[in-house]
């Protein structure tokens, strides 16, 4: 059986809007496989980033578990949290801001490194930094380089290399190929892929792009408004989406091609439904083409309709 190195149990993370709280996660139940990717995919604002900071411990859960190789990490105290920083790891989205201007792109690299005490001989760490330059393509001669000297791909590179610093078994990617030009996020997505197989990587890759997490992805789960709505495979969700609001992100992609136009488009009309203190029911209802009543009266939990297919949705109460 396959192990499960990351798993998250009802995890919630609410945020003080005055007196009312705002759900940004929302009761999120997810298993990572060890040396596998899952994508977590939904619109700006459903919660992905917030989830992948709150897994990681960069935010405090309001409730729930983070089971990392089944120790909940949720009630670790600041030195547990700083040792866990060097097996967990996070590629930041925007590869400028996340980045120091006034240091150099060794010292940035390196910085993990001295930080967590890895390697205390300069000389050798400076080794290290070079090595970790090749493995992720930059050459050597960008050591002293700053990042206004670099492209936004080579600044991303530079992001990687610094989450690979410190060896981590896991690395949540949080869109980190948003931010650049379409040649160069297939050259960072096959990067990522290419460390994966070689270093035995887990990732939980955060996108609103559904072609690029089918590229990267072995499940998927589908994010609404704090809540996961859909989890399948990657296979299986591009073949057999089951909520309408999945169906509705798979028609938005792209075709290359003429005969795209022939294909109908879902729209998805209506308003959003508030994040702060939301009523009972399915979040995506007051947008969905298909409610019924029963959507609105209580929380529609997430069930296996089929095997490794779950889905949120009263359409399937039957099955």
């Amino acid at each position: 059986m396959a192990e499960i190195l990351i798993e998250t149990k009802g995890l919630k993370k609410y945020f003080d809007i005055g007196k009312n709280k705002l759900h940004a996660v929302d009761d999120v139940n997810l298993k990572i496989e060890k040396g596998k990717t899952l994508g977590i995919v939904g619109e700006s604002g459903c919660g992905k980033s917030t989830l992948g900071r709150t897994v990681l411990g960069l935010l405090k859960a309001t409730d729930g578990q983070v089971l990392y190789q089944g120790r909940d990490i949720t009630k670790y105290n600041s030195k547990q949290l700083k040792n866990l920083r060097k097996e967990i790891q996070i590629i930041f989205q925007d590869p400028y801001s996340s980045i120091n201007p006034r240091h150099s792109i060794g010292r940035i690299i390196g910085e993990p490194i001295l930080v967590n005490g890895i390697i205390k001989d300069k000389s050798i760490r400076r080794q290290r930094v070079l090595e970790l330059m090749e493995t992720v393509g930059l050459s050597q001669k960008l050591y002293n380089s700053y990042p206004h000297e670099l492209d936004g791909g080579r600044r991303q590179r530079v992001g990687v290399a610094r989450a690979l610093s410190v060896n981590p078994k896991f690395i949540v990617c949080d869109e980190p190929v948003s931010a650049l030009d379409v040649s160069i996020q297939a050259q960072i997505l096959n990067l990522l892929m290419d460390l994966q197989d070689d270093l035995g990587l887990t990732y939980m890759f955060i996108t609103h792009d559904l072609s690029v997490v089918k590229h990267i992805s072995d499940e998927i789960a589908v994010m609404y408004l704090g809540q996961c709505v859909e989890r399948s495979s990657s296979k299986e969700l591009f073949k057999n989406p089951m909520h309408p609001y999945t169906k509705a992100l798979l028609t938005a992609i792209p075709i290359p091609s003429a005969k795209a136009r022939e294909i109908k488009t879902e729209m998805i009309k209506g308003e959003l439904t508030s994040p702060i203190n939301p009523k009972p029911g399915c979040r995506f209802a007051s947008r969905c083409p298909q409610v019924k009543n029963e959507c609105t009266k209580a929380n529609v939990p997430l069930r296996e309709i089929k095997p490794g297919h779950f889905v949120a949705c009263t359409l399937y109460n039957n099955e």
